[in-house]
């Protein structure tokens, strides 16, 4: 019995073979076609080594990228971008005159390899990772523009002319019909279609293949002529190259070198750039649509290298320089690829065909591959997208597909990049815009700091809460949010004392925001208030260290421009600032408390408080001493009679969790004095903290002898621990509801 991982091996083996072999018969011909474009200015002369260049490229293009790209399933061959720039480069020069024509293919040998060394360098230095960031309506667009063209660029081929056919010139072309291609072609695409109803063991495209050619050399019965190889312009014709010759056109290269003036080579820097930078975007557009069809994800900067690392042997053997094609993709995801390894099998049977198979694929009809591309290119069309019209959220994107494809058809595929990525700006601008900056707001008696207030203090603070906005801010401040920002902020800047901004979720901000807090800042000047910033970035993703873009900027700390490292320290000293201006006296005089003067203890008798008294402990810490540690089981419950204690949750890797603070006047401890339980937390003095520390035991003890001391005690913590829970409720709601 066979093991399910070899099961996979087989099957992903032999979907890479028929899916590269597939892809191969559609890279071919392609490939010689534009080895063609590029040599035609230096004469028909040129042509056999164009085709040979071709398909090496072919060759070395889609086995090197596969190996070291790695992006599943991408067939890397010959492509256009490189067909236009180097068949201008050659024009140029050869025109010039300054070149013999027959060292002209040295040169175009120094652009594709200095490109490939270009691609490398993108790769290394990470700028793959940019194209990452295109919104799918854009990569829609492309998608259905590369269809569109695709279909209209194989309808001469399936339709049996030698022109290109355009809406206007469709009518007038009718005479140049030929009716053998049309029969062919349309065979080949209704199994292209049906096919997969049948079997899905074979992938359709060979199937399609096999019958196109089968429907062609049917009609040649009838018509001998089409059993004629020589001048037919219905199939590829003949290809053939030995392994000598192929040696040949590489050493020929070799000798040309000496003839180069490596004084006056800079006119090839700027096609070197230009090829590299189209052929690393027709890549990696390909990769983003191969992950949109495929639901992977592919490492743009590994993919570079590898195309660069391919460019480079290609340019060293002599053949076309190339990049992840559409095309050929297509067909090998449609036709069972599973793995990278298609790419091998491409560049493999590539080389099989040079050099065996010449004659075979020489009897392939054009609109065979014609009609194979055009089903595969009304496929490649996202027809899903007219469903963006149903919702006027969502018609800007589909404005942007259509926008894009338009742009693919009209102008090309490299005008369609530049439409596309104006359009990713203006998408992002639009989801920013669109998306509030400020991710809640909330007044001051909805929530608090985690210093624990005494009751005089709680009731004041509630009653000016209002005084207090505090405003939680997320995403990018840029000129985009801006206005968004300060419209919603207005309202509060003439009725709130006090402006709390809590920039811990901020990702990024430009000098048009940090323009608008400064005139927040002015207007809150103006109406005597406070503008408080809390969690100010020291540290983005982009390098950004906010704070100090701010204070370079002109957000310096002043009386009124307050800064603090997280929201509960901003909100204690905005809290301790109301209390000091409502002239609410504090108990934090210096001097230790009685036990008398305790809220806690109010209205209780003088006999039962000194029975308390009597069995109380007195405690004293130094600042950041340990009072009681998270685990530590205790029954015992502590009132400071001086300083604050604060109360922290360990976590992992020293990591540690501010939960609440305790002023002069408060308790702490209650839980385990009720459950005779372990610590849940650490406490921690924050200051010189003086205490009373009362154990459930001795307080069991006094209960047996004066039961009322027991009631009237267990009453203020019950009392205590519900206002605690209210305030938190307060806090709750405030946060799920704003």
């Amino acid at each position: 019995m066979k093991s399910p991982d070899k099961n996979v091996s087989l099957d992903n083996l032999l979907g890479d073979v028929l899916g590269g072999t597939a892809a191969m018969l559609v890279a071919i011909p392609s490939a010689i076609a534009f080895g063609l474009i590029i040599f035609a200015p230096l004469g028909a002369e040129f042509s056999g080594r164009a085709a040979i260049g071709g398909i090496l490229g072919t060759i070395t293009m889609a086995l090197f990228a596969a190996l070291f790209g790695g992006t599943k399933k991408l067939i890397s061959a010959p492509c256009a971008p490189a067909a236009a720039v180097l068949s201008v480069f050659v024009s140029e020069v050869f025109h010039k005159g300054t070149i013999p024509p027959e060292s002209i293919p040295i040169y175009v040998t120094i652009v594709s390899l200095l490109s490939g060394v270009v691609q490398l360098l993108i790769g290394k230095l990470g700028g793959g990772r940019f194209i990452k960031y295109i919104p799918y309506p854009v990569v829609a667009g492309y998608l259905s523009g590369v269809g569109v063209l695709i279909f209209f660029g194989q309808l001469p081929k399936f339709l049996g002319i030698p022109i290109k056919v355009t809406v206007s010139t469709f009518l007038s072309s009718l005479y140049l019909f030929r009716w053998e291609s049309i029969f062919v072609g349309a065979v080949t695409i209704l199994v292209m279609l049906f096919a997969p109803r049948l079997t899905k063991k074979v992938p359709a495209a060979i199937l399609a293949l096999i019958s196109g050619i089968a429907a062609y050399l049917t009609l040649s019965i009838f018509n001998p002529a089409l059993a004629i190889l020589e001048h037919n312009s219905f199939v590829i014709g003949p290809i053939s190259a030995s392994l000598s010759e192929i040696i040949n056109t590489i050493a020929n290269n070799g000798k040309l070198l000496p003839a180069i003036d490596f004084s006056a080579i800079g006119f090839v820097i700027v096609p070197t750039i230009t090829l590299a930078v189209l052929l690393s975007i027709d890549t990696l557009k390909t990769c983003v649509v191969l992950d949109a069809l495929t639901y992977s994800r592919h490492n743009s900067n590994k993919e570079l290298l590898g195309q660069g690392i391919g460019n480079v042997v290609t340019a060293l053997v002599g053949g076309i320089p190339g990049a992840g094609t559409m095309g050929a993709t297509l067909v090998n995801l449609n036709s069972g690829a599973k793995t990278q390894m298609s790419g091998v099998v491409v560049g493999v049977s590539s080389l099989f065909v040079l050099l065996l198979l010449g004659k075979l694929v020489a009897w392939i009809p054009f609109s065979a591959l014609a009609g194979i591309l055009m089903v595969v290119a009304f496929r490649m069309v996202d027809k899903k997208s007219f469903s963006l019209l149903k919702h006027q959220s969502t018609r800007f994107d589909f404005f942007c597909i259509v926008a894009v494809v338009i742009s693919a058809v009209s102008m090309s595929l490299i005008a369609a990049s530049g439409v596309g990525i104006a359009f990713a700006i203006l998408l992002f601008l639009r989801e920013q815009i669109r998306s509030s900056v400020i991710r809640r707001k909330v007044f001051g008696n909805q929530l608090f700091s985690k210093k624990i207030r005494l009751k005089n203090e709680l009731e004041v603070l509630q009653l000016k809460g209002s005084e207090t906005i505090v405003v939680e801010l997320q995403g990018q401040l840029f000129f985009g949010t801006t206005d968004q920002l300060f419209t919603e902020l207005e309202p509060f800047l003439k009725k709130c004392k006090y402006i709390l901004l809590d920039m811990k979720r901020v990702q990024s901000i430009d000098y048009t925001a940090v323009n608008m807090l400064k005139q927040i800042q002015a207007r809150v000047k103006s109406q005597k208030g406070y503008l408080v910033f809390a969690s100010v970035p020291l540290s983005l993703p982009t390098g950004q260290n906010v704070k100090s873009y701010l204070e370079d900027l002109g957000l310096t700390e002043t009386d009124i421009l307050k800064f603090f490292n997280d929201l509960d320290s901003a909100l204690e000293w905005i809290e301790d600032d109301i209390l000091k201006t409502e002239n609410v006296v504090s108990l934090a005089s210096g001097q230790s408390l009685s036990v008398r003067q305790f809220e806690f203890f109010e209205d209780i008798s003088d006999q039962a408080l000194n029975k308390l008294h009597d069995c109380m402990v007195e405690q004293t810490y130094k600042p950041a001493e340990l009072i009681f540690e998270k685990g530590e089981e205790s029954d015992e419950i502590y009132f400071i009679r001086k300083g604050m204690v604060k109360i922290v949750l360990p976590l992992s890797q020293g990591m540690s969790h501010h939960l609440i603070t305790f002023p002069t006047g408060g308790f702490f401890g209650d839980m385990s004095f009720l459950d005779k339980g372990t610590r849940s937390a650490n406490a921690v003095a924050v200051e010189d903290v003086d205490l009373y520390v009362l154990s459930r035991e001795k307080f069991s003890e006094v209960v047996k002898q004066h039961p009322e001391i027991g009631e009237q005690f267990f009453e203020r913590l019950a009392r205590t621990i519900a206002d605690r829970l209210r305030q938190s409720n307060i806090e709750v709601k405030a946060l799920q509801e704003n």
